[in-house]
């Protein structure tokens, strides 16, 4: 037995499926999870001491190699100096500043620990400001693993989604819409069916699930016609195309295709984190004035 399969048959004794996320488990393609044990830029190594190149690159995170000097500095001198207090730090203003000089759709932003939490949060503020029920999401889009966004097409516009997790009841999932990603018949369908109930639309600008399928011009123009037509919040999922596709995120370059274009509420995490459990979501000062303890909608974490 490889160092690779002791180790897999012992994290299955004390963790489900000996994996912290699914996709770990190998299932897919088969074989035996690689354990890693170190990396240095573009490299990492497992268990048994053999170099892989990282395509993963921390599922995002990653972007400049691992152990760069600059965050090996940065994060080290966080530990020298404590990294969680439970109470307000400059560095949190710093790194909001920093963001928000790069997304001008943004003018106050909320940090969080992780993408569902940030998406979580995102699709509660919008319902809140807008004080109606139903989202749409599209098929194939993954906005982390809220109740709400476990979710596959129903039979037809007329129905809404299915929960695609045991665990989530009908119940939750009964005012999430999903569509067909850049299918614009469908999305003029839905708001004239239902478009005084929806709160929000959210969107993976580019979906990492799908192949890295892109939103289409017209489909983002359209889709922001319709939300400000209908009083609805569009909400930007750059957890994976933030500051990556550009440094302004995917929202930068539709801006460049589409006058005057902004989303009304954006997502972000992981390369903000740079490999620390970080996320955020931001939207104009009068949207996020209604979070507390400025606003009626909860949110709150360490």
């Amino acid at each position: 037995m490889s160092t690779n399969e002791e180790l897999f048959a012992r994290a299955q004794r004390v963790i489900p499926g000996g994996v912290n996320s699914p996709v770990r488990a190998f299932r897919a393609v088969g074989g035996t999870p690689r354990f890693i044990t170190r990396a240095r830029g573009p490299y990492i190594w497992d268990a048994e001491d053999k170099r892989y190149i990282d395509y993963i690159g921390s599922w995002g995170p990653m972007i400049l190699g691992h152990g760069h000097p600059a965050v090996l500095d940065a994060v080290q001198r966080a530990a020298a100096e404590g990294f969680s207090f439970g109470a307000p730090t400059e560095r949190e203003i710093e790194l909001a500043e920093e963001i928000l000089s790069l997304v001008p759709s943004c003018e106050q932003i909320r940090l969080v620990s992780s993408g569902t939490e940030a998406a979580m949060s995102a699709l509660r503020l919008a319902r809140g400001v807008t004080k109606r029920a139903k989202i749409v999401k599209f098929e194939g889009c993954y906005h982390g693993h809220a109740d709400a966004l476990l979710v596959k097409a129903g039979s037809g516009l007329a129905t809404f989604g299915h929960p695609t997790s045991a665990g989530v009841p009908e119940e939750v999932v009964q005012h999430t819409l999903v569509l067909e990603y850049n299918n614009l018949a469908q999305l003029d369908e839905a708001f004239a069916q239902h478009g005084a109930q929806i709160a929000c639309v959210v969107l993976e600008p580019i979906a990492g699930n799908m192949n890295f399928v892109r939103a289409s011009v017209p489909f983002v123009a359209r889709l922001r016609e319709l939300c400000s037509q209908h009083g609805a919040l569009l909400i930007f999922d750059e957890v994976m195309t933030g500051f990556r596709v550009a440094l302004g995120g995917a929202q930068s370059l539709y801006a460049q295709a589409i006058p005057s274009f902004r989303p009304d509420i954006s997502v972000f995490g992981k390369v903000i984190g740079g490999g620390m459990p970080l996320a955020a979501f931001g939207a104009t000062r009068e949207i996020m004035s209604q979070l507390a303890p400025l606003g009626p909608v909860y949110q709150a974490g360490t």
